[in-house]
C-alpha cells in the first residue's frame, strides 16, 4: 500500500494537471464567436468586455449618445434593428437582449436554433457589477469582468466621500415622472451626496409627482431628461413657467446616455454631480 502510495501521487497530479489543461481548453473553445447585441445596454457591456472581432453588430440605439455612454465607440460596429430576420442573417453563435426586447424577435430567433441570453435592467449600482459578471462569463472574459468591477469599486470610492451637505434633488421627466431612491439613476444622485425628494413624496421606486406638490417641496435641484427634437405633450410639462422659476436654469441639468445603463459609465454622471453639488455649496 505504500509503494502504491508513492507512485499515486505523481499519477494523481499529472490527471490533475491535464485535467486543468483540458478544461481550460473547453472554456476556450466555447467563447462566442460571432456575437450580435440587440440592446443599447449590452451594447455596451459587449464593447466593455469582448475580445478583438467577437462582437458583430449592436442596437442601432448604441449609436445614439442621448442614450449610450459608448455612441462614438458603436460607430464601428454594424447596426440592427433588432428584427430576427436581419440578426439571423449574421449568422450569430449569440444573441444578447435584455429582458424587454422584442419578445417575438427573441423567440423567433430561439425557435430557429440561435442562443439568446437575456439580461435584466439594472436597478442599483450592484447590478453594475451583476451585469458586468454575466457579461464576462457568457462571452467567456470572466477576468476582463473582474478587473472591470475592480476598477468600478476603486473610482466609485474615490468619488463618495461623505458630503458636507446633502442637497434635495428631484429627477423629473415627461408627465411628471419621478425617479426613486431605488432606482439606478436614484443611487446615482445619492452617491453624489444628494437626497432625493421622491423619498419624501412616499416615491422609493419612482412614480407620478404633480407638479404642484414637485412647486410645494422645493427642491435646490431639478434633473430633467435629455430631449428629443419634435413636441411631445408629455414634455409639455417641462416647459411650464412654475418650473422654470423654482430652480433657475443653471441648476437644472439634463440627463443623457451615462445614466441611462449600468456600466462603469454612470461614474461620468455622479462625477458631474459631484462638480455640481461642490459649486452649490460653494454658493451658499
Amino acid at each position: 500500500m505504500l509503494a502504491f502510495a508513492r507512485t499515486s501521487k505523481p499519477l494523481l497530479g499529472l490527471i490533475a494537471a491535464l485535467g486543468m489543461i483540458l478544461g481550460a481548453a473547453l472554456s476556450a473553445t466555447a467563447a462566442p464567436a460571432r456575437v450580435v447585441s440587440l440592446n443599447v445596454c449590452t451594447d455596451q457591456l459587449a464593447m466593455l468586455l469582448a475580445a478583438p472581432g467577437q462582437l458583430i453588430s449592436v442596437s442601432f440605439l448604441g449609436q445614439d449618445a442621448r442614450s449610450s455612454a459608448m455612441a462614438e465607440q458603436a460607430q464601428a460596429y454594424p447596426a440592427n434593428h433588432g428584427l430576427a430576420e436581419e440578426v439571423f442573417l449574421l449568422q450569430p453563435d449569440l444573441v444578447l437582449a435584455g429582458t424587454y426586447t422584442s419578445r417575438a424577435a427573441v423567440s423567433m430567433l430561439r425557435r430557429l436554433g440561435v442562443e439568446v441570453v437575456e439580461f435584466a435592467p439594472e436597478n442599483g449600482l450592484n447590478d453594475v457589477r451583476v451585469n458586468l459578471r454575466a457579461m464576462g462569463r457568457v462571452l467567456g472574459h470572466p477576468d476582463r469582468a473582474d478587473a472591470l468591477i475592480a476598477q468600478f469599486d476603486a473610482d466609485l470610492a474615490a468619488l463618495t466621500l461623505p458630503p458636507k451637505t446633502r442637497p434635495r434633488a428631484a429627477l423629473y421627466g415627461p408627465n411628471g415622472y419621478t425617479t426613486g431612491a431605488q432606482t439606478l439613476a436614484g443611487e446615482i444622485l445619492t452617491a453624489a451626496g444628494f437626497s432625493n425628494i421622491a423619498t419624501e413624496a412616499g416615491l422609493p421606486a419612482g412614480g407620478t409627482l404633480p407638479l404642484e406638490q414637485l412647486v410645494m417641496l422645493q427642491p435646490d435641484l431639478i434633473i430633467t431628461g435629455t430631449r428629443y427634437p419634435g413636441s411631445s405633450r408629455a414634455e409639455a410639462l417641462l416647459d411650464h413657467p412654475a418650473l422654470r422659476k423654482l430652480a433657475a436654469m443653471p441648476r437644472v441639468r439634463a440627463t443623457g446616455g451615462a445614466w441611462v445603463c449600468g456600466t462603469p459609465h454612470v461614474l461620468r454622471a455622479i462625477d458631474g454631480l459631484v462638480a455640481l453639488r461642490h459649486d452649490m455649496e460653494a454658493g451658499q
